[in-house]
């Protein structure tokens, strides 16, 4: 099976869609991860807050969750329609749904918080954290997919 990326200028210029799209959602992401760390950080010091953190750490997020989820859904047509390629054969799918999956309890627990539900503060972060781990994972397996 050939990959018509590897002999046809258009495809190859699409094929680059997805990866351009999700540096440009954990670029999204890690804003949103740095002024939650800011807000963390004040909390935990018991320092003043900027109040304008909170309202900048919810819009960056839920865009970055945005990004991610239709990023999410572009790379396997991308390896469909412009690849000729299997979508889940590979280490770099597996760890974008795990990815995709912390993202999404991500959001869910931040829902909650944004809802005045303290408690899922620590959940929150750790499933942040995991999912910009597991985001990262699967932008270096994705580096071998490339056209």
């Amino acid at each position: 099976m050939s990959d018509p990326a590897s002999h046809d200028a258009l495809t190859r210029a699409l094929a680059y869609g997805h990866p351009l799209w999700m540096s440009a959602a954990l670029a999204s992401a890690a804003l949103a991860a740095r002024s939650g760390l800011r807000m963390r950080r004040a909390r935990r010091l018991g320092a003043r807050r900027d109040p304008a953190e909170r309202g900048r750490h919810l819009r960056r997020a839920k865009l970055a969750v945005v990004l991610v989820a239709l990023g999410a859904a572009g790379g396997p047509l991308s390896m469909a329609l412009l690849r000729d390629r299997e979508p889940f054969e590979t280490a770099h799918a597996w760890f974008a749904t795990l990815a995709l999956v912390l993202f999404l309890v991500t959001a869910w627990l931040g829902r909650r918080l944004e809802r005045g539900r303290r408690r899922a503060l620590d959940a929150h972060a750790l499933s942040a954290a995991l999912a910009l781990l597991a985001a990262g994972i699967a932008a270096v397996t994705g580096f071998v997919l490339l056209p």
